[in-house]
């Protein structure tokens, strides 16, 4: 795919301007690492991406590399991890399925020194050696406020994502510190809050197509949590003449949902940058897996990060994201270098794009 190549090509070029940190994937007596990554899925077009640029980065560094999927499986996820402590590995980076289920493969794992890295997904276990992701929580903020500045008052529609993933919790949180006080106000009625199990794109057609059923396609404006859940949503807003009419936010910046803000029916999504998570998680995994400490980042308490009753702290580093919108997706995701130009505008009239630079 283009954007493996992009992000691959963007993380070499990373690691050779001066990384060093990615030299030295030994511990003492020059034995290499061994690195266990743990993914819940492939079927969400990321984390194939990011597995396969993270294993070239720790194959460079000089280290061993076990990769696993888990298929949406929280417990085969669970036993792949154990089956990675078994089989000898330093540290462990985890894209968990279940935040909840993965803590007892993260307490497991800790008890046999292992460290052990929560890779943009929190995991919800005291035992963690680091949290790296975005502010998710500004996530939801930005797709909020972007779609209450086109529709103050009306009839919304809330889509979150997998229940099971913690970061749709941080993301609901923020939609809702932009979203309450509007309801509080009587400006805003939610008419219908649907959870989308896996992120998955044809289930969220499906909620929707209920949801339109339900109210009489009463809606004036949907916050939907990512690029997949609302662009599945929008199908089922076409076939009733509302894509591109009810504004609709997404997240991710992936190249269908960018090329469907620039043709007005996606109304923004939200930018996180990879190409500076992945660099940070190798960073993170590597200097932990030879003993060393960890600088820059912040200690959250568990019950902070899930809105739980957990005890315990969590070391954690949070990158910020950008909100984008048919204004400025060319000049952040594309000129970037993040999608490249000619999916994101394909099919589009050649006088309404931007010069290719």
């Amino acid at each position: 795919m283009k954007k493996v190549a992009i992000i691959l090509l963007s993380l070499v070029m990373l690691a050779s301007m001066g990384m060093s940190v990615f030299a030295s994937g030994q511990q003492d007596g020059d034995k290499p690492l061994k690195v266990g990554l743990s993914f819940s899925d492939f079927d969400t077009e990321r984390w194939s991406t990011e597995a396969d640029a993270m294993e070239k980065l720790f194959t460079e560094a000089g280290c061993e590399v076990v990769i696993q999927v888990a298929n949406h499986d929280a417990k085969l996820q669970n036993d792949q991890i154990d089956n990675m402590v078994t089989g000898g590995v330093d540290v462990l980076l985890i894209v968990a399925e279940d935040g909840a289920a993965a803590a007892t493969a993260v307490d497991d794992a800790a008890a046999e020194g292992i460290k052990v890295i929560a890779y943009d997904r929190l995991i919800k276990s005291a035992n963690l050696s680091a949290y790296i992701s975005f502010d998710n929580v500004a996530v939801g903020e930005a797709q909020a406020k972007a779609i209450v500045e086109r529709v103050p008052e009306g009839r919304f529609v809330m889509l979150g994502g997998s229940p099971t993933d913690n970061n749709a919790v941080l993301f609901r949180k923020g939609q809702m510190n932009i979203v309450q006080p509007l309801v509080d106000a009587g400006k805003i009625e939610i008419v219908a809050d649907q959870w989308v199990e896996n992120w998955d794109s044809a289930t969220a057609t499906t909620k929707m197509e209920n949801i339109l059923t339900a109210i009489d396609n009463g809606v004036d404006a949907v916050v939907a949590s990512n690029d997949g859940t609302a662009l599945g949503a929008l199908q089922a807003m076409k076939a009733q003449g509302l894509a591109g009419v009810v504004p609709i936010s997404g997240q991710d910046a992936t190249a269908a949902g960018c090329k469907s803000i620039v043709e007005g029916e996606l109304s923004m999504t939200v930018f996180k940058d990879l190409r500076k998570l992945m660099p940070l998680a190798v960073e993170t995994t590597l200097a932990l897996g030879r003993g060393e400490s960890i600088s820059g980042m912040t200690s959250y308490s568990l019950k902070e990060l899930t809105g739980d009753n957990l005890s315990g702290d969590v070391p954690c580093k949070f990158l910020e994201v950008i909100s984008v919108d048919a204004d400025n997706v060319y000049e952040e995701v594309v000129k970037s270098g993040f999608q490249a130009y000619d999916e994101v505008y394909k099919d589009i009239p050649e006088d309404q794009r931007p010069p290719k630079v």
